[in-house]
């Protein structure tokens, strides 16, 4: 009898036990933020906001990516609670094509594409056939038309991925010389403009607040974001990572981090 209830008394202390541990694990799960991130310069902006997240109680945890694929997919498969290394056409694009579902809740920071020249300081210097190159990747020339045509240099159609063929009024006569983007900034010597990524702007010591002719602004849609998944967008865990990246704090690191080539977008 008296080795029944010892039985019975030690079962329940291992039920007890468990279920402390289980809770405890559970609690502590749900204070973990996983996200992941590009190594430069997304982990190093998120490295800024771990501290002002464990003051609210959370543990962020970064995980690092090489690729631009794997990051959306690890978050649609519940892997990580966010991701933060794209802007909104990748994420839009990537949506589309692979069933993803995903979203966003912060505009963070813009690695801005600029207009520059070694013969002209101005925009308004621009002549009538006046040679311009942009990248000739999908993405990053319909950034470049765009940024030219919110410049009034040209027209262009409505609509999300755009190339030369799209170009809709051209008073100007300006010629669009299309290469890699890689090699945009050979080609200043040989054109009036060229609109040139961030980058490799910094490559050949340009930088897009200081020798820009004209840069993205803080509402372009190529804004690098903290994505998510529709299911938890609205948790307590992404509340607190959004308002972590968009503070005082962040926007401060990346002003003396980047001196200008890469700027704040909030």
């Amino acid at each position: 009898m008296k080795l029944r209830k010892l039985l019975s008394l030690t079962l329940a202390g291992l039920i007890s036990s468990a279920l402390l541990v289980g809770c405890s694990t559970a609690s502590g799960e749900d204070k973990t933020i996983k996200v992941g991130a590009s190594p430069t310069p997304h982990a190093e902006i998120l490295e800024v906001a771990k501290p002002l997240l464990e003051k609210e109680g959370y543990k962020l945890e970064i995980v690092e990516f090489d690729d631009y694929v794997l990051p959306n997919t690890s978050l649609a498969e519940g892997d990580l609670d966010a991701n933060f290394f794209q802007h909104i056409p990748y994420l839009e694009e990537m949506n589309s094509e692979k069933d993803l579902n995903l979203t966003y809740t912060a505009k963070v920071h813009i690695e801005p594409m600029g207009i520059y020249s070694e013969k002209h300081k101005s925009l308004d210097d621009i002549k009538d056939g006046a040679k311009i190159a942009v990248p000739n990747d999908a993405t990053n020339e319909a950034r470049a038309l765009q940024l030219l045509a919110k410049n009034n240099i040209i027209e262009v159609a409505n609509k999300d991925l755009i190339t030369a063929k799209d170009i809709t009024k051209n008073t100007k006569n300006v010629e669009i010389v299309e290469v890699d983007a890689a090699s945009v900034p050979s080609t200043l010597s040989d054109v009036d403009f060229a609109v040139i990524n961030t980058n490799y702007a910094l490559n050949v010591d340009l930088n897009p607040t200081k020798d820009a002719l004209a840069i993205e602004s803080s509402d372009s849609p190529y804004a690098n974001i903290l994505a998510c998944r529709e299911d938890n967008k609205d948790s307590e865990k992404i509340k607190a990572l959004t308002k972590a990246l968009n503070s005082d704090e962040v926007k401060k690191f990346i002003e003396e981090k980047y001196k200008g080539s890469i700027v704040s977008a909030f």
